[in-house]
C-alpha cells in the first residue's frame, strides 16, 4: 500500500488524533471556536466529496471536520487485533469517539452513504451529541432483522454490488478491481454526474488502504445477516439498540438526489415516521447518489440552516 496523498488544500489542514480503536485521519478548516460541524463520506467516496462544501462552510465562520472513515485513506487502526468490522454500530461508534477525542460535546452532523448512516446512529443513540442532522437518503439506519425481506426487482437490480460482495468471488473481485469497481458504482449511483478522471483518482486513492476490502467486505455482509460475518462483540450493545430502529429527535433535513441511481427518492417516505423532532426534507434535481460533491451548494445550505436556525421546517 502507498502513502495516502495530501487532500485538496481547500479541506484545509490535515491531522490526527487517537479517537476509540482508530488512528484517525481528518481533514479541519475554519475557526477554531467556531460552531462544529462534522461531515462524512460514504462509500465508495473519501473526503474529496466535501472539497467545495467545507470551504463554503468554513466562510461563514464554522470549524469545519472530515474524517476519513475506518479502511479509508490515512486512518489506520490503532491495534492489529481489532476486528476490521464495518458494521453500522461501528462507523457510529467511530464517530462518538472522534467527537469525545476532540472535545466536541455538540456538532452539526451531515453525511450520505455509510458517513450518513454514522451520523444518524449518534442522532439516534446520542441525541445530545448532535445539534442537528443532514442526512442524505433519509433515515439511514439497517434494520437488519428485516434484511431477508426482497424488494421491488427495480430495487434489487440496483444493489448488484452487495449480492457480489456476499461471496468470496466478490470479495476477490473488490480486492483485484477496486479502481474500477468503485468507478462503475460512481458511474451508475450519480448518471447526471460528469466526473472526469482525476476527480475519481482523487478519492481512489484513499482505497488503497490494508483495510478496505476487509472492512467493505464485512459491512456488506453484516447487513445481510450473513452467517460468516457476526459483529464485533464491542458493538453488541450498540446494535442492540438500533434493532430497535429508534426514532431520530433532533432537528433533521433529509436530502435525496433526484437521479440518484442506488436509493429510490420513493423509500425516503417509506421511513419519514422516524423522524420526531423538527424536520424537513427535499428532494434536489440533478443530483444522484454523492449530493456534496455533486450539488455542494444546495448541501452546504441545508448545513447552515441548522447552524443558524434549528428550524428545518422553514428550509427552503
Amino acid at each position: 500500500m502507498t502513502t495516502p496523498p495530501l487532500p485538496a488544500a481547500t479541506l484545509g489542514s490535515l491531522r490526527r488524533v487517537r479517537a476509540g480503536v482508530l488512528d484517525v485521519a481528518f481533514c479541519e478548516s475554519g475557526p477554531a471556536e467556531g460552531p462544529p460541524v462534522l461531515l462524512m463520506h460514504g462509500f465508495p467516496y473519501d473526503v474529496h466529496a466535501y472539497e467545495a462544501v467545507a470551504p463554503l462552510l468554513a466562510a461563514q465562520g464554522c470549524r469545519v471536520i472530515v474524517p476519513y472513515l475506518r479502511g479509508y485513506g490515512a486512518t489506520r487502526f490503532a491495534d492489529a487485533a481489532t476486528p476490521r468490522s464495518g458494521e453500522q454500530a461501528a462507523l457510529g461508534a467511530d464517530l462518538l469517539a472522534l467527537l469525545d477525542a476532540l472535545h466536541i460535546d455538540r456538532a452539526v452532523l451531515a453525511g450520505y452513504d455509510w458517513g450518513g448512516r454514522a451520523c444518524c446512529v449518534v442522532a439516534a443513540l446520542w441525541p445530545e451529541r448532535c445539534a442537528g442532522l443532514v442526512s442524505v437518503n433519509g433515515y439511514n439506519l439497517q434494520h437488519i432483522a428485516a434484511a431477508g425481506k426482497p424488494a421491488a426487482p427495480a430495487n434489487e437490480q440496483r444493489h448488484w454490488y452487495q449480492y457480489y460482495f456476499q461471496g468470496e468471488r466478490g470479495r476477490a473481485g473488490l480486492a483485484a478491481h477496486r479502481d474500477a469497481l468503485c468507478r462503475l458504482l460512481w458511474q451508475q449511483w450519480s448518471p447526471t454526474w460528469a466526473f472526469d478522471e482525476a476527480t475519481f483518482a482523487r478519492s481512489a486513492a484513499a482505497f488503497d488502504h490494508p483495510d478496505f476490502v476487509e472492512v467493505v467486505i464485512h459491512s456488506y455482509r453484516h447487513r445481510h445477516a450473513h452467517p460468516g460475518a457476526p459483529g464485533d462483540p464491542a458493538y453488541a450493545s450498540i446494535e442492540a439498540r438500533l434493532a430497535a430502529q429508534p426514532d431520530i429527535v433532533v432537528p433533521a433535513i433529509t436530502l435525496d438526489g433526484a437521479d440518484d441511481g442506488v436509493m429510490p427518492v420513493e423509500g425516503t417516505a417509506a421511513h419519514a415516521h422516524h423522524f420526531t423532532g423538527p424536520h424537513a426534507h427535499r428532494v434536489l434535481p440533478g443530483g444522484g447518489h454523492n449530493l456534496p460533491q455533486e450539488l455542494p451548494d444546495a448541501f452546504a445550505r441545508a448545513v447552515l440552516h441548522l447552524v443558524r436556525h434549528h428550524d428545518p421546517e422553514h428550509f427552503a
